[in-house]
Formats: C-alpha cells, structure tokens, sequence
C-alpha cells in the first residue's frame, strides 16, 4: 500500500474527534423533511468546506430554501484514470412533536461509543465521514488522477429528488457511491413507485336514486364509485398475489413486491352518490424491474378487472404514476439499483472494505429505497455502502457506532484513493 496512504488512514483514527465534531456540526443543521425548504445554511456549510478542499462549485435551487451542491475535483490525467462519484443527501427524517427524545433531536451528544442526533445514521454520517476522508486525501497533498465530484443533496426523504436533478445536469463518472445507511453491506436495491387509481362518474346523482341504481327494475345504469374501486382494490390484490407467487429475486424474502393501498378519497357529500374515488398506492418491487414496468402491468390488469364490470367498462379508471415531490404533487419515483457483483469498482470497494475491516464484505439488497436508482436509471454503476443501520434510521434518539463511522471513512477513503488511481 502506498505509504501516504498508510499514514491518512490511521490518522482516521487518531483524529477521530474531528470526524465527530464534523458529524454533530452536520447534525445541528436543522433539515428535516417535511416541513423541508431548509438546507440552505447546511448547503452553504459543505459548499465552503469543498471549496477549502479545492474542488468547483455548482450550487443550484432545486426548491427555494433547499439547493443542491455538487464539487467537482478535477483529476491530474482524467482521460487515462476511472471517474467516480460520491453522493449522499442533506435532508433527514421528520421530527414529530410527541417523539421522546432523550434531548434536543438536532443538539448531538455522544454515550456510550455512539453519536445520537437526527440524522446520524440517515445518514449525516454517511456524509461526514466522505468529507473526512476528503479532507485528509486534501491535507496529505494527494492528487488524484481520476475526477472526484460530490453531490450533496436533497429531497431524498420526500420523493424530490435531488439526485435526479444532479443526473439532468449532466454529472456522470465511471462509478457512483451513494453513502446512505447500509450498516458497511454494499447494496442495491428495489424500487418504489406510488401511484394515483381514479373511478370517475360521468354523471352526478341524489342519494335517494340508489334504490334506483342497486335493485331490479331500476332503470338507472349509474353506481358509487366508492363500492366499484372495492373491486379495483381487490383487483390489485388478485396481482400482488400473483407476483408473490411468479416473481423473486436473491435476498428478498417471498412476496416482498408488494402493491400497497394507502391512501383512498372519495365521495363529496353524504346526500350524494359519491361520483368519484382516487386510491394512492404505494408499489415496491425488485432490483431487475423498472418502474415503467410495474405500471404498466398493473394498468394492464386493471383494466382487464373493469371490463369485467358492466359499469367500469363504460367508466374506465385512470391512472397517474410518480410524481417529483410527496410535498408539492403528493406522489414520487424511487428507481431499482442492481449491483454489477463483477465490475470493477464493486470489486476495489470490496477489496477496501475486506482490508480495513478484516472481514468479508456483504455484497446484498437493501429492504428500503434510497437514491441509488436514479444512477441507474441514468446508466452510471453505482452500490449503496454507508454507517448505520436501518433500526436507528428515522429512530427516537437515532444513533450511529463512531466505531463503525470511522472504519467506514477508512474504507470509503482508500475506495477513493485506489479507484481514482485506476486506469481506464
């Protein structure tokens, strides 16, 4: 091992008490989502930190109050070396008033080998341990030959997507990183897609012509669009059975694609028949679907359902997918990640982690969603490796091992060093 190398990486450990006091100033920016709009000052924070580090600066508005940063590094002979992206986003979990926090959620205190504070596992550790080893690859003089950007985002936890934003705007590398909560596995993930299921009335009735509507010699082809979305609710019930039996992929349990219905409005007043009913479902399914995919299929069968129906084939449902904000447009898009367990830069992650830690590194799937999707939605590699764990994850008094914190920014530090040494 290079010996520059050698040496920052036992600083990590030296020094730990400057990555802990980097993760609390990260943790006393207060930016839980929702309310949201708030990471500006946090922002500010990581754009003045890169800039020290000497990396370029794009800062943009995604949402008034939240902007993401993206530093770019570049590399001293990017044309011959591998390009790799490190990204991880500002936004943590809400705080509701009724929580029993030991203290102040955003005031960090350490006990017991643990930082506590929101956002210490999910995943401002994940962050701060990037800038750290940033930071020391700076201090030590090490140039890298291969380009290094940052992506400092937001919106992950209500749907927005910063990520996205970031991929729009045309950064790509050879590699992603997104540092998320993963307790040091590498991973991919499944998908999430939510999604709006109206049955609408053409026609709007009294509620005294339900006899009319419901028994022999009525005369009054007319229903409740309430008791008919029974029957797509079903429908969706009848095909999430039928994934669980058909459909699997390695490291997910049976039946983890799963169609959700979460949330159904409708009717407009108790002396009418309700005339229109909106289902929001939520749909998780496997690293090796896409979100157009499950859509369609689910549009396909429902149809199906309502040909079936006398009435629901006169008044179809119809169906609006996604959306680019639980805040703003109540609906999001989480894209499936699978990790390539043969490229190369899954293989030096590996190899990095094998080395600090000692121990085999887990190549497996996260049971949640993160921002890695849209990487590969946009055709970048990339893996999920961060600290924490998904117990601690949006917890009361959400905690991260500063054990784990630093062998992470180890790992994360030699990845980054040995991949953007590699030549294409």
């Amino acid at each position: 091992m290079d010996e520059k190398l050698l040496t920052i990486l036992h600083q990590v450990k030296e020094r730990q008490d400057e990555l802990i006091d980097l993760l609390e100033t990260l943790i006393r920016f207060k930016t839980p989502a929702p309310p949201a709009r708030n990471t500006e000052d946090a922002q500010k924070f990581v754009t003045e930190f890169l800039q020290e580090k000497g990396f370029c600066i794009d800062k943009w508005d995604v949402y008034p109050g939240d902007p993401n940063v993206v530093g770019l590094l570049k590399g001293t002979d990017p044309e011959q070396h591998k390009s790799l992206i490190i990204n991880g986003h500002m936004d943590v979990a809400e705080v509701s008033e009724d929580e029993e926090w030991e203290t102040d959620p955003f005031t960090p205190i350490i006990r017991d080998g643990k930082v506590i504070g929101r956002g210490a596992a999910d995943m401002k550790g994940g962050l701060a341990g990037a800038l750290f080893a940033i930071q020391l690859l700076h201090e030590a003089g090490i140039k890298l030959p291969g380009d290094l950007t940052f992506q400092s985002v937001i919106g992950e936890e209500v749907g927005e997507a910063g990520t996205l934003e970031c991929c729009k705007r045309g950064y790509t590398a050879d590699f992603a990183v997104v540092v998320d909560t993963s307790d040091l596995h590498i991973q991919g993930q499944g998908g999430v897609i939510t999604g709006w299921i109206t049955v609408k009335s053409k026609k709007t009735y009294h509620d005294a012509t339900r006899r009319n509507m419901i028994h022999a010699g009525g005369k009054l082809h007319a229903a409740s669009t309430i008791e008919k979305m029974a029957k797509i609710i079903q429908g969706l019930q009848e095909l999430e059975r039928h994934w669980a039996v058909m459909k699997s992929y390695p490291g997910y349990p049976p039946g983890t694609n799963t169609i959700n219905p979460a949330v159904i409005e409708g009717g407009r007043h108790a002396a009418f028949i309700a005339d229109e009913c909106r289902l929001w479902i939520t749909v998780h399914f496997y690293p090796d679907e896409t979100y157009e995919q499950v859509s369609k299929e689910i549009e396909e069968h429902i149809l199906a359902v309502a040909k079936g129906d006398p009435w629901l084939r006169e008044n179809p449902p119809t169906f609006e997918w996604g959306g680019t904000s639980m805040i703003e447009d109540r609906g999001e898009i989480f894209p499936s990640l699978e990790v390539d367990s043969v490229h190369p830069a899954v293989h030096t992650l590996m190899n990095s982690h094998e080395c600090i830690l000692n121990e085999k590194a887990i190549v497996d799937v996260s049971p949640t969603v993160t921002d890695g999707g849209w990487f590969s939605d946009a055709g970048i590699p990339a893996a999920i490796y961060g600290p924490g764990d998904l117990q601690n994850a949006h917890a009361v008094n959400e905690q991260v091992s500063i054990e784990q914190l630093v062998s992470y920014t180890q790992v994360l530090l030699k990845f980054i060093y040995q991949w953007c040494h590699t030549q294409k």
